[in-house]
């Protein structure tokens, strides 16, 4: 079936102070929807238009040459948002815990230098993008992507994703991206992310 722009899990201002109600009316129902309608008529008639939409951006190769840009900016913008409100929470913030803290030990030393990994590379994100916690078959790994690009686009499985598009966060920060970055932290859903990560460890 066709992509579906989800619904939210909580109000548009349930992450107040940290990210403002309309930035997040803008961003779910205006930038997140269009990236769905996008993607559903670059795939519309094709054998891949049922298919999920991280199969489609892990094989993208293999589709006609004229759809491919346009799947990668708007399927992965699809796959990137739709993560993204789930790893959020109004009830967010803290750290993480269990085997997943203990992981994240194990990889990056802690989580200060996981936390401060991720600032650095949504600061330094020329232009737009995303930086990114993701699973890459062994184990953790932290980089940022381009405009839309997804994890998937190279079979890696994405458990955090910060959105570095001035859609993001410009109406409340401006040009203050690392003060955006910095107070992200406060509505981080770390039991979605432990999820991801349990089923990342199951294939």
């Amino acid at each position: 079936m066709a992509f579906e722009l989800p619904d939210l899990p909580y109000a548009y201002d349930a992450l107040e102070p940290h990210i403002d109600a309309e930035t997040m009316r803008i961003h779910h129902d205006l930038h997140h929807k269009a990236y769905v309608d996008n993607a559903n008529a670059a795939l519309d008639g094709t054998e891949w238009a049922d298919r999920p939409v991280d199969q489609i951006l892990a094989d993208l190769e293999i589709l006609p040459e004229d759809k491919q840009a346009a799947v990668r900016n708007n399927a992965g913008g699809h796959a990137n948002h739709s993560l993204f409100w789930q790893i959020m929470s109004p009830d967010g913030g803290g750290l993480p815990g269990g085997a997943f803290a203990a992981a994240i030990d194990s990889a990056f030393g802690g989580f200060d230098a996981l936390k401060a990994a991720l600032i650095d590379g949504g600061v330094k994100r020329f232009g737009s993008g995303w930086s990114w916690l993701v699973w890459d078959g062994t184990g953790l790994a932290v980089y940022s992507t381009p405009n839309q690009d997804s994890p998937y686009l190279q079979s890696h499985v994405p458990l955090l994703g910060i959105d570095v598009w001035e859609h993001a966060y410009y109406l409340k920060y401006q040009n203050k991206r690392p003060a955006y970055l910095e107070a992200w932290w406060n509505v981080v859903n770390w039991p979605e992310v432990e999820r991801g990560y349990a089923e990342a460890q199951t294939g």
